[in-house]
């Protein structure tokens, strides 16, 4: 399996029955980890196979960004079925090693396998955080503005477009088949104390949002046309903002904000909007331009959901 060498972080890697991995001393290590499935998360005749290897890592370091951490190091297993091409694996290492360097993670493991069904990538991502400062999604406070970063729906959109028989040029989707995590951001949030609960905006925005509210036992209002919407492509026109709200894979940082903290219009070159602010009441309001309320019920992505 293909490596990114030189980090400090990773004492023994590829080659050795198991990686030894050495954190900062006063560090709290994070680890998570995706499964990136053909048919689900992708599909060969959409996906170039340098986007698959990206998306993969990418939704690792998504979640390190997301509790204000700096990666580690990633491991990938990966089942492909026989008919996969030689040059298929070696186009997805590719696009996953290129991110890989580009935040310094080095690909300190993992495992192949036959799969009789399609293509799975687990893609397992550790991190490490100061210790007691890893954001999480329960510390969001009544009061608390609700911020997110970049453009939300562009992903949602390319696949709406791919469903339609479009075939889509991936340097002008970028969002969707190169999607850029967060890591500078999430830290410099943590840093300076700006973030009170945040996650990536991975499975939608009504649904994230609902599992900040969740776990911090608050409620939340968001004004609609607060909410940043992606373009079309290069074309001019924004998306709908039902892909805004529910769509996915943006991998964009939503967060809350104390009251008293003054809120940057930009964080480590990414512009942020405030689109809300965390109430009592248990459930989430949607506000229109014309000042109608209406509850805002989760609606992105959730596996098993009949």
């Amino acid at each position: 399996m293909a490596r990114v060498r030189g980090s400090r972080g990773v004492l023994a890697g590829i080659g050795d029955d198991c990686a030894v991995l050495r954190t900062p001393p006063g560090h709290d290590v994070l680890v998570t980890t995706d499964f990136s499935l053909e048919g689900v998360h992708f599909r060969r005749e959409w996906h170039p196979a340098e986007s698959v290897g990206h998306r993969c890592l990418t939704r690792g370091l998504s979640d390190i960004a997301a509790m204000g951490g700096d990666p580690v190091a990633a491991f990938l297993s990966l089942a492909l079925p026989r008919d996969v091409p030689q040059a298929w694996v070696t186009k997805f290492t590719r696009g996953l090693l290129r991110l890989a360097r580009e935040h310094g993670v080095p690909l300190a493991g993992g495992d192949t396998a036959e799969s009789p069904h399609g293509i799975l990538a687990d893609i397992v991502v550790v991190g490490s955080v100061p210790k007691g400062e890893a954001v999480t999604r329960s510390g969001a406070r009544p009061g608390d503005r609700i911020c997110v970063s970049g453009l939300l729906g562009g992903s949602a959109a390319a696949v709406k477009q791919m469903e339609a028989g479009q075939k889509l040029k991936p340097r002008e989707w970028e969002q969707h088949f190169y999607p850029e995590p967060r890591l500078a951001m999430g830290r410099v949030l943590r840093e300076k104390g700006l973030a009170s609960a945040m996650i990536d905006v991975s499975d939608g925005l009504s649904t994230d949002l609902a599992h900040i509210c969740e776990e911090s036992g608050v409620g939340a209002e968001i004004s609609l046309d607060a909410i940043p919407l992606a373009s079309v492509g290069k074309r001019a026109g924004e998306v709908d903002l039902d892909l805004a709200l529910h769509g996915g894979e943006d991998y964009e940082l939503l967060f809350t904000v104390p009251s008293a903290k003054r809120i940057p219009q930009q964080v480590a070159g990414v512009p942020i909007s405030q689109i809300g602010c965390i109430t009592r009441r248990r459930k989430i309001f949607a506000v229109d331009p014309d000042g109608a309320s209406k509850e805002l019920r989760p609606r992105g992505w959730e596996h098993f959901r009949s």
